[in-house]
């Protein structure tokens, strides 16, 4: 079976909201170094202000109405609005709360397009697990996130408390594996590092957060052996690989795990090199990228799974449907 899939939902498991309000200025600053300096050395003279200014423009969309008009191009019918929390390691314009708080007006003023896993820290104590609890029971958000690089393991002790919410409430948990912003701890970002805590929680589904990008064989690993395990395909445009994320992507897809794999982009991440349209044509009409991949399994990927781990009961998928 070749080509892609042109009538398939496609729902985005990982995206952000591009807002300044929301990600350290310092890491959007350090964003455009790597990219001055990966055009530098191809011999493209761009000032580095010049970069930094583009940067910080494309990410003043504080409202989601910019993202939306990306996803109706794109065919994308919703998507996971990803809220780490940077606030333990870089100063951020707003407060947890009014953080969460601006996510919740945007999953209004867009009804239906977005939900959000919420970014914690376990070093937040009893407040951010209060917060999280608010989130989810006035908020409806959909999932919890974290952010290793921060500093801490994903199995720390003091995250429990969120994992019993999210095991009461049968809501995800989004995990970010591999590097991440320049000045942070890179080793916090291995999947294995999870383990413990899915062992611990086996009623609460673990998302490895660019799993199938990076660190890919001990994510695809984690995921056979754990029933309650998935990996994401976020910022696959950027993967290492030498014949390009299209056939990373379908070597991904043959491993056995697809029931496991939810398709995400970290849109905008890529805002200055591609279009969210451009990325999805691929998977509808490649000839690549699901190569091979029954039909069945392709909408699984694209929205199926990510559909049934935040829906209610938040029961864990097994392997089903899979004919």
């Amino acid at each position: 079976m070749t080509g892609g899939i042109p009538d398939v939902t496609i729902i985005d498991a990982h995206v952000n909201l591009a807002t300044d309000l929301a990600i350290p200025r310092l890491f959007l600053e350090e964003q455009a170094a790597n990219i001055y300096h990966r055009l530098a050395s191809f011999g493209q003279s761009v000032k580095p202000e010049r970069i930094a200014d583009r940067l910080f423009s494309l990410h003043q969309d504080h409202d989601g109405d910019r993202l939306v008009a990306e996803m109706d191009a794109a065919g994308v019918e919703q998507a996971f609005l990803v809220a780490p929390d940077f606030s333990h390691v870089a100063d951020v314009a707003l407060s947890p709360p009014e953080l969460a708080e601006l996510h919740y007006k945007v999953t209004r003023r867009h009804p239906g397009r977005f939900r959000v896993f919420w970014g914690v820290d376990p070093r937040s104590g009893p407040d951010g697990v209060a917060l999280f609890e608010r989130c989810v029971e006035e908020y409806g958000f959909a999932g919890l996130k974290l952010y290793p690089p921060a500093g801490y393991s994903p199995s720390d002790r003091r995250l429990y408390p969120y994992y019993e919410l999210c095991a009461g409430r049968g809501i995800p948990v989004l995990s970010h594996t591999g590097p991440g912003w320049g000045p942070l701890d890179f080793t916090y970002g291995q999947p294995l590092m999870l383990d413990e805590a899915t062992r611990d929680f086996p009623r609460v589904n673990f998302i490895l957060g660019h799993g199938g990008v990076t660190h890919v064989e001990e994510s695809a690993y984690m995921c056979l052996h754990r029933p309650n395990v998935f990996l994401d395909i976020s910022q696959f445009p950027g993967v290492l690989s030498s014949d390009g994320w299209q056939a990373h992507l379908n070597r991904l897809f043959q491993l056995s795990i697809n029931h496991k794999i939810l398709f995400g982009t970290c849109w905008p991440s890529f805002r200055m090199s591609a279009s969210l349209e451009s990325l999805t044509k691929e998977f509808r009409e490649g000839t690549t990228v699901f190569a091979g991949v029954r039909q069945s399994h392709r909408r699984l990927i694209m929205a199926e799974t990510i559909r049934r781990l935040a829906g209610d009961g938040g029961m864990t998928v097994a392997a089903e449907g899979l004919a």
